[in-house]
């Protein structure tokens, strides 16, 4: 009974440090004068930002040519894709014709991953 009691005003007294907390940071914000005025839809802050800050030719000669570059890496990355679906599709044939030829008893493969060939008798009953 006792560890209960102990518990209870453990969480009372962090529950209350919590709720201290939160209200000295509401305060706070409340009465800080350096706030920024919300404003009501992501349209409005994108007209005022651009009023606020100007930027300079070197700025948007910058800004082109890391578009530039984002542009560059994304095409080296469909290409990687594309050969990286091309190489999917050729390991798989490869498996596809590995499987066949143990299959009919033209390889072994061991758990090593050796590759034997035997002689194909047992696969064409020649």
């Amino acid at each position: 009974m006792r560890k209960q009691i102990i518990a209870f005003v453990v969480a009372f007294v962090i529950t209350g440090i919590v709720a201290l907390t939160m209200l000295i940071v509401g305060v706070n914000a409340a009465i800080n004068p350096n706030g920024v005025p919300v404003s009501n839809s992501p349209a409005q802050a994108a007209l005022q930002a651009p009023a606020s800050s100007t930027s300079s030719s070197s700025d948007q000669a910058q800004i082109t040519q890391l578009q530039n570059q984002i542009s560059q890496y994304q095409a080296a990355l469909q290409s990687a894709q594309a050969q990286l679906n091309q190489a999917s599709q050729e390991m798989q044939t490869v498996q596809q014709l590995l499987t066949f030829l143990q299959q009919r008893g033209i390889i072994r493969i061991d758990n090593q991953g050796n590759i034997t060939v035997t002689d194909g008798r047992d696969g064409f009953g020649g």
